[in-house]
């Protein structure tokens, strides 16, 4: 019955996400907000921005049919003995949309008008605790509630930070985070996490639907109120699970499943981050120095880049669904193959700009 639930509430979703995407291109552009095309950008003609009013509306409206349903004695009858467990859920639910509607309005703002990088982070970390103050807050093995507080925004404003500055192609932001919520989804149904699988579900469909507007060639761009959206939704929906239930042979490795699953988005901002400072630029400045564009540098096509990121992401998140049936050795034979993934990624960039280098000097200047 629950798979079935499932397909439901994505199909509705997904259906909802793509008529609202197209009414949010729709006002974008009757009302000027575009990404004007620019030396630091790769899209040559302007795009209508807003397309995270898609996401977030449709999930939203999803989320609040699907508790009215309940609420008005529309499950089927082998579902009722859930409401209790719905109604429990209600006040998490509640303070993710409040959370979310907080990134979403700030990000139009942004879209609109631009803010300065500390408003932003002073707005994210208010998003973060209504969270914290709701109980969705990292506590496993820390000593105080302190150290939850500081580890559970930091964790909310990195993932957030991090899917912005993965908005840089067309579909790849959101394909990768439609790629990492479908792993947290088929861990939440291996851990039995069953309304957090509903709702990850919900929020694939409105992802889903956005991508059919998004993928190459883009006819809309998510802008900083979608990307920061889905960062706030994702690490929200990762520390909401456990991923850690102790019993023999399984280990504390589980642990480090959120961190196997965002290690792709975690490598690009890490990245990107430490060639701005070599070459001291500003931290917080648009730029072409993403994985995405380094790829596309190395003679990949746009589409072929983007796609390559999300096999990335595949085979590194993969290996976190393993890591709650393995023992020690098991698990860290997976975070060591992951740490190869990264080091192959850095190893072929090098390569490619060695021989990039090599055969411009062999060249010869151009007459």
């Amino acid at each position: 019955m629950w798979y079935k639930v499932y397909f439901l509430v994505f199909a509705s979703s997904a259906a909802l996400s793509v008529i609202l995407t197209s009414v949010a291109g729709w006002a974008a552009r009757k009302a000027g907000i575009m990404d004007i095309p620019s030396s630091r950008k790769i899209h040559r003609q302007p795009i209508p921005l807003l397309g995270g009013l898609g996401i977030f509306l449709s999930f939203l409206l999803t989320i609040a049919a699907g508790i009215t349903a309940a609420r008005m004695g529309l499950l089927p009858g082998t579902m009722r003995i859930y409401l209790p467990g719905i109604e429990g859920s209600i006040k998490k639910l509640a303070a993710i949309a409040l959370g979310g509607a907080i990134v979403v309005a700030f990000g139009l703002v942004d879209d609109i008008k631009g803010i300065k990088p500390l408003q932003k982070l002073l707005l994210q970390a208010i998003a973060s605790v209504i969270l914290f103050a709701e109980g969705i807050r990292i506590s496993f093995f820390l000593p105080t509630i302190f150290h939850s507080f500081v580890l559970t925004v930091a964790w909310l404003i990195l993932i957030m930070n991090s899917f912005n500055l993965m908005d840089n192609m067309d579909g790849l932001s959101a394909g990768v985070a439609f790629i990492t919520g479908a792993i947290l989804l088929v861990f939440a149904l291996q851990m039995g996490h069953l309304f957090i699988a509903t709702v990850l579900s919900v929020f694939l469909g409105s992802l889903a639907g956005f991508l059919f507007h998004n993928l190459p060639p883009a006819r809309i761009f998510m802008g900083e109120c979608g990307s920061s959206f889905i960062g706030f939704f994702l690490a929200a929906s990762s520390i909401l699970m456990t991923f850690y239930k102790y019993r023999e042979p399984q280990s504390f490795l589980p642990l480090f499943a959120p961190l196997v699953i965002f290690s792709i988005l975690f490598f690009d901002t890490a990245s990107v981050i430490i060639i701005r400072i070599r070459r001291k630029l500003p931290v917080f400045k648009a730029d072409k120095n993403h994985l995405s564009h380094r790829l596309v540098s190395l003679g990949m096509s746009q589409k072929q880049a983007v796609l390559f990121i999300y096999m990335l992401t595949i085979c590194t998140g993969i290996g976190a669904l393993l890591l709650k049936s393995l023992d020690v050795r098991g698990g860290l034979l997976v975070l060591a193959q992951v740490f190869i993934i990264l080091n192959l990624v850095g190893i072929l960039e090098t390569v490619g700009r060695s021989s990039a280098g090599t055969g411009e000097r062999k060249a010869g200047p151009q007459k």
